[in-house]
């Protein structure tokens, strides 16, 4: 792999613990985090977000294309199918979206298996559809969600090429895709109707959802990004996500969006939400709206590169430490 031959002079191993989260410090995980780069990021949402893809909406034929990529991605680099053999698409049948798909539609789901506890996963999603064509236009959905699914990628590439430098996550890591969010969540809806893994071993979800640009809010402190919904039942996955984001990522999160009164209602707006429904942790990494959301003007060249990757990186960290602790995260809320 030529990420892993860039950084593998990297590959040692260190590990302290904080009072607040055991949290594991690991110059390991700082090796593979570093193949999550901007120039990659940037070619996945440029393919994803192209007249190729014609807005992605499920159901059509940009959607089914998205998909196939998808899977195509996985399987060059020998990340096994969720269902055995090739099978990378979970399949939603058409009557399931409740007439706001005039076809049926596929999650894209695979996964790495766990070295120590197989059994016990952490899914790792974003929704890859957007809305198609409108009006005669293209809505290209660079940010919502190009942004989150090359992050899912790059994600899964590197804890594939931590695996075969010998740092197997001890539990299974699961890239969840997911088709159907812009109708209603229905692809996270199926999923945990009928999941491929017990809801019952999942340990936590980190959700995706629009991670590539910058709000007004924001606009003179570009180092940020939203958390959503980390403390809402476990603390403890709060306090990794924290000391991940404290040790490596040094963004400001702010939890704005996490407040109960939130107007918008964030949280109950992503994929995240069906699994908080089933009371597993979960937080939601966002960055706000902007001028372009859900307008055709929602188009790769403005995505800030070097932070949808520090972004992913948080992903990536607080995953690693939620797959290689000693123990489960613990449910304390619901």
């Amino acid at each position: 792999m030529r990420k892993l031959l860039l950084y593998i002079c990297f590959t040692c191993f260190a590990a302290c613990a904080t009072q607040q989260s055991n949290f594991q410090v690991s110059d390991d995980s700082t090796t593979f985090a570093k193949t999550i780069s901007k120039i990659d990021l940037q070619n996945i949402v440029y393919k994803l977000a192209s007249n190729e893809f014609e807005g992605r909406k499920s159901g059509e034929n940009g959607q089914k294309l998205a998909a196939n990529y998808l899977a195509d991605f996985y399987k060059k680099l020998n990340i096994k199918a969720a269902q055995g053999d090739d099978k990378y698409f979970q399949n939603i049948p058409k009557d399931f979206f409740k007439g706001s798909s005039n076809a049926d539609s596929e999650n894209v789901v695979a996964f790495i298996e766990g070295s120590r506890h197989p059994n016990q996963y952490v899914i790792v999603s974003a929704h890859y559809d957007h809305l198609g064509n409108k009006y005669g236009e293209i809505f290209y959905g660079a940010d919502d969600n190009a942004s989150g699914t090359s992050a899912v990628l790059e994600i899964a590439e590197a804890f594939k090429e931590a695996t075969l430098a010998g740092h197997r996550p001890k539990r299974s890591i699961v890239f969840l895709n997911l088709t159907g969010e812009e109708e209603g969540l229905y692809g996270s809806k199926y999923y945990t109707s009928q999941p491929i893994f017990p809801l019952e071993n999942t340990v936590a979800n980190l959700n995706i959802d629009m991670i590539g640009r910058v709000d007004e809010a924001h606009k003179n402190d570009t180092n940020f990004v939203y958390l959503i919904g980390s403390d809402k039942l476990s603390t403890e996955l709060h306090n990794v996500s924290e000391t991940a984001n404290a040790t490596y990522t040094h963004l400001n999160l702010d939890y704005t969006y996490n407040d109960e009164n939130d107007p918008n209602r964030f949280y109950y707006r992503s994929d995240h939400y069906n699994f908080a429904k089933h009371n597993i942790p979960i937080i939601f990494y966002f960055n706000g709206v902007h001028d372009d959301y859900h307008q055709s003007t929602d188009t790769p060249d403005k995505i800030n590169y070097d932070l949808l990757a520090k972004r992913a990186q948080l992903v990536f960290y607080t995953a690693w430490e939620i797959a290689n602790r000693p123990t489960k995260l613990k449910l304390d809320k619901n």
